[in-house]
């Protein structure tokens, strides 16, 4: 099991050109505004107020890159890697002229970040199918970022109908697509999923760094 030892805020930035050195495995989180997000993130590195949580959706302008340390035995070398905190899409209430910098802040990051392994798009698992989700996911497929699902808030609603949500996404992704990605199922109060996601993290670092022969 994956072992986080630290986790620290390193930078924000408003372009692809001001990120950090392209070193390093690196991870986005992205999702529906009031997904649930920073609260998944602070779950995953186990620091309650790493990422900033909010009710107000639209909070994350900016990319957001988180330093982690981890380490998967005892007897390894610790191995860093990059967390990175996205702004949400949807229905955050902000002027045509900045959801459309957010669009393309977004989209230059997605398509060109050379060291991004895996996109995880949160699905609040309250609600059926929404077309807002669907659609970007669609648009990763087109843009050919890798990306995995993390179905978020299953301790908000009823196991039965946590679980038919997410049977219906799922299935509704079938009719178009010919194979389905990974994807996770998380509580973030309840620390469901964490250990699932960060052993698939794990499992990336190790491809990433023998290709790379750190």
């Amino acid at each position: 099991m994956m072992n986080i030892e630290t986790a620290e805020y390193l930078i924000s930035n408003p372009n692809l050109e001001k990120c950090p050195p392209a070193n390093k495995p690196e991870y986005a989180f992205i999702g529906r505004s009031n997904v649930g997000k920073s609260s998944l993130i602070n779950m995953l590195t186990n620091k309650q107020k790493l990422a900033k949580t909010s009710n107000t959706p639209g909070k994350t302008q900016l990319i957001n890159h988180f330093d982690i340390k981890s380490k998967y035995t005892t007897s390894q070398k610790p191995e860093h890697w990059y967390l990175v905190d996205l702004p949400g899409y949807g229905f955050a209430k902000v002027s045509h002229k900045q959801r459309k910098q957010w669009e393309k802040m977004i989209s230059d990051y997605l398509k060109n970040r050379e060291n991004l392994i895996m996109t995880f798009v949160l699905i609040d698992a309250r609600h059926k199918p929404q077309t807002i989700d669907l659609d970007f996911i669609d648009q990763l497929g087109e843009w050919k970022v890798p990306f995995a699902l993390v179905f978020t808030k299953t301790d908000k609603v009823i196991q039965r109908e946590a679980s038919a949500n997410i049977q219906a996404f799922l299935q509704t992704m079938q009719d178009k697509w010919d194979g389905l990605p990974d994807h996770f199922i998380t509580s973030a109060i309840k620390g469901t999923g964490r250990n699932k996601i960060l052993d698939y993290i794990q499992q990336l670092n190790e491809g990433f760094y023998r290709q790379h022969k750190k």
